[in-house]
C-alpha cells in the first residue's frame, strides 16, 4: 500500500475543521494528522514539527490571515503544499494565495471531490484552482477594461461589499462583522475610492451590470 498523504487543516471554526477531517480521512489515500483553529506561533510550529505533505488553509483565520500565514508556513516547512480555502469566490484571493506560496485554492461551496483532486494535484507539485474560481476569472476577463477592478479590494472590503449588495445598512453590517458602524463607513468609503465610484448607487449599478458573483 502506498504512503498516505498527510494533511494539517487550519480553520477557526472547529465544526468545519472536523467535518473536513472526517471527509478526508474517509478516503484511504489521505490522513489528517492535525487540526489548528488559529494561526498563533504554536500552530505554525506544529507544521514545522509534523511536516505534513499538505496544509489546508482557511484564508479568513485569525490572528494572522491565511494569506499571510501561508508565507510563514512555506518558511518553516517548505516541502508542505498549501491549499487555500475560503467563502470568497473572487479570483483576486486565489491570486494572493498563490503569490504567497500556495499551490491550490478551493471555495467552501466546492464539492469534496474537488478538494480531493486539489490534494492530489498539489502533492504532485501541480497548481489546482476550483471550477468556481475559474468561471469567475473568465467572467472578469470578459468585463470591459474600463469597469472597476474588484481585485483591488481587501478581504474585509469584499465582505462589506457582499452585505452592501444584500441591502444591509452600515449598522447591520457592523453587527454581522462585529465591527463599529464607523469602521464599516470607512470600509465603504475605501471601496468607492478603490473602484473609482461616486456613491453606493453607482456601486450597486456596477455589481448588477458586471454580473460578478460576490
Amino acid at each position: 500500500m502506498s504512503k498516505k498523504v498527510t494533511i494539517i487543516i487550519f480553520d477557526d471554526h472547529s465544526l468545519v475543521a472536523e467535518m473536513w477531517s472526517d471527509l478526508i480521512n474517509a478516503d484511504d489515500r489521505f490522513s489528517v494528522i492535525g487540526i489548528c483553529n488559529d494561526t498563533t506561533d504554536a500552530s505554525i510550529e506544529s507544521v514545522k514539527t509534523k511536516r505534513p505533505d499538505v496544509v489546508i488553509m482557511d484564508i479568513n483565520i485569525h490572528p494572522i490571515s491565511g494569506i499571510d500565514a501561508t508565507k510563514l508556513i512555506k518558511k518553516v516547512s517548505p516541502g508542505s503544499k498549501i491549499i487555500g480555502v475560503s467563502m470568497h469566490n473572487q479570483p483576486s484571493f486565489a491570486k494572493r494565495m498563490l503569490k504567497n506560496g500556495a499551490l491550490g485554492y478551493v471555495t467552501k461551496s466546492s464539492h469534496r471531490n474537488e478538494m480531493f483532486d486539489a490534494i492530489l494535484a498539489v502533492t504532485e507539485g501541480k497548481t489546482f484552482i476550483c471550477k468556481e474560481i475559474q468561471e469567475n476569472l473568465s467572467k472578469q476577463i470578459l468585463v470591459d477594461d474600463d469597469m472597476p477592478d474588484i481585485s483591488k479590494l481587501s478581504e474585509r472590503e469584499v465582505e462589506v461589499l457582499t452585505y452592501i449588495k444584500d441591502g444591509l445598512s452600515s449598522k447591520e453590517i457592523a453587527e454581522k462583522l462585529f465591527l463599529s458602524a464607523r469602521t464599516v463607513e470607512v470600509h465603504r468609503s475605501n471601496i468607492l475610492k478603490k473602484l473609482n465610484l461616486k456613491n453606493t448607487a453607482s456601486l450597486l449599478k456596477f455589481i448588477h451590470n458586471s454580473s460578478l458573483d460576490i
